[in-house]
């Protein structure tokens, strides 16, 4: 009996935005996507990203002098309900993942900052600024911390059946996940002259106590460790039949006499930017400004590009889109004869001897 043959799967390339990444922010894209991936798997991490990723968050404390939170904080302006609610927006990370104690003591007047508590060496406080109390002339504010791991909200784990804690201690509803805010935006990719893959935007925020790509790559761990338990058979190997789509990408021209042209039709540089199927609007302003050629629109930079009569930055932007399908940016600064000698050593025809 012969092997059966599977029909392969369009791989997607993945890039984050180095401009705008940072320790609370980053943004990925991944294309080209098969179609409709785009949403079931820009879904499926959104849905991981805020509720299944490992954080850490303070989930009780003792305050001396405070056995509920409704009772008021000698000395402190604050009542102990908007101190608990103070402490809560704490960000903390456990460098170990592993649980820790932390503790804040302070006399006199003052504001009282989160950067004034001292914590176990294996946990580390993010917002140092974040203001957890006022304290009056003569007062003082003495609090033990307990901070857990876990994912997720969790509400306060109040043991039944007691209403005061024997040691005094105050339970607290936590929210574990580092993450803030996931977003994500699909839009159409373009492979070849197939226009219908799937490209996928993914923004996502954190707390600061988690970068954007650790969480993405838990999150990844995460969702494919319990998708495999939905293996029941022999996994299909389409990481061994599938391959990703040639990276249509041109470097920059070390000189002028080596032009290294890869992954990319040489002579496509040299049509008309009909190619690129443009919007009518786009279209007609470029060949209203002589850009007749992609070879002539590779070589103009972003602001040239703006300063063109009709064209804004929504046409720039969609310009853009259209020629990073094909490997393509604005400022490649590519000479034209270059570009001949390159075509002649591959024995292609130029346009010019046709």
């Amino acid at each position: 009996m012969s092997k059966r043959e599977y029909q392969p799967l369009t791989v997607p390339r993945l890039s984050w935005d180095k401009q705008t990444i940072t320790e609370n922010y980053g943004q990925i894209t991944a294309q080209p996507l098969e179609p409709g991936f785009g949403v079931t798997l820009g879904n499926a991490l959104r849905r991981v990203l805020l509720g299944g990723v490992e954080g850490a968050a303070v989930t009780s404390v003792i305050i001396n002098g405070v056995n509920n939170e409704f009772a008021v904080v000698s000395g402190v302006v604050e009542d102990a309900m908007q101190l608990c609610l103070n402490i809560k927006q704490i960000v903390v990370k456990s460098k170990d993942g592993k649980p820790g104690t932390m503790r804040l003591k302070a006399t006199g007047e003052k504001t009282v900052y989160v950067s004034d508590i001292e914590a176990d060496s294996n946990l580390e406080l993010i917002n140092g600024q974040h203001v957890l109390a006022h304290i009056s002339a003569g007062g003082q504010l003495d609090i033990e911390f307990f901070v857990e791991l876990g994912r997720g909200y969790c509400p306060a784990q109040w043991p039944e059946g007691k209403v005061l804690q024997e040691d005094s201690r105050i339970y607290l509803d936590a929210m574990f996940s580092p993450i803030t805010q996931v977003t994500f935006d699909v839009e159409k990719a373009r492979v070849g002259k197939e226009i219908d893959y799937d490209k996928l935007i993914l923004s996502l925020h954190t707390d600061g106590s988690e970068n954007p790509l650790d969480a993405l790559n838990y999150a990844v761990s995460v969702l494919r460790t319990q998708l495999e338990y939905f293996l029941l058979c022999t996994e299909i190997p389409f990481n061994e039949i599938s391959k990703q789509p040639v990276v249509e990408t041109i470097e920059q021209p070390k000189q002028a006499n080596d032009l290294l042209l890869k992954g990319i039709p040489v002579d496509l540089l040299l049509k008309p930017i009909d190619e690129l199927e443009l919007s009518v609007r786009a279209h007609n302003c470029l060949m209203n400004a002589n850009i007749k050629r992609i070879l002539d629109l590779v070589n103009l930079s972003e602001d040239d590009g703006l300063k063109i009569k009709n064209f804004g930055r929504k046409s720039l932007n969609e310009v853009k889109d259209s020629m990073k399908a094909f490997g393509l940016s604005f400022g490649m600064d590519i000479k034209e004869a270059d570009l001949e000698q390159a075509m002649q050593e591959r024995g292609m025809s130029s346009s010019k001897d046709e």
